[in-house]
């Protein structure tokens, strides 16, 4: 009888080949290939940037961020063992570089912030709740620690799971879980807030 197994090295999940691709990226960044900065930063820039402009709040600052974070990545790609993915990594030292670089000022969050983010394909009513409610959010956001404000960042709009998080963030994985759940119920309270108000 004929087998249509598949053999295991053909199975090969998007999340493999980009975790082949990174690794073979950071061996060229090690061996001082100027191209592989380049395609390190078409890949992750903009995640990187928004990243940091998340936690400034000055678009100047967050780029300054990006490159030294650029730079680091350059000087240190053969430390990356590819134990984790690249981008976990890459957040890991762009959280460093921007707090060292907020010294504890406080960090609004501003309308400038909200164009990292999707634009909306809603119908005109539906876009107009979303912005009041993306209002609200910002306000409920300008009441939260830069920490917490990370920790949102990471999870909700970096995708990473709480153990990247807590490897970029350099605390215990159930340090990132409180702050996740601070942030939520702080959140929580302004939208009911908000709610509350609509009824007035």
């Amino acid at each position: 009888m004929i087998s249509y197994a598949v053999p295991n090295e053909e199975i090969w999940s998007p999340a493999m080949a980009q975790h082949e691709h990174d690794l073979e990226l950071m061996q060229r960044l090690a061996a001082g290939e100027e191209a592989a900065l380049h395609e390190l930063y078409a890949a992750y820039g903009q995640r990187l940037y928004a990243y940091a402009l998340r936690l400034t709040d000055d678009p100047a600052l967050a780029e300054d961020v990006v490159q030294e974070v650029l730079v680091v990545a350059w000087r240190t790609a053969a430390k990356y063992r590819g134990e984790g993915r690249l981008l976990a990594w890459l957040l890991g030292i762009t959280h460093n570089h921007a707090f060292k670089a907020l010294r504890h000022r406080p960090v609004p969050i501003s309308d400038e912030m909200e164009t990292t983010l999707p634009a909306a394909a809603d119908p005109p009513e539906e876009q107009a709740q979303a912005g009041e409610q993306a209002r609200w959010v910002r306000q409920g956001l300008k009441h939260l620690s830069s920490e917490h404000r990370s920790v949102l960042e990471l999870v909700f709009y970096q995708g990473l799971s709480l153990e990247e998080v807590a490897q970029v963030c350099h605390c215990p994985l159930g340090t990132v879980k409180s702050r996740l759940s601070y942030a939520r119920q702080q959140l929580r309270g302004v939208l009911s807030r908000r709610d509350k108000e609509d009824w007035l």
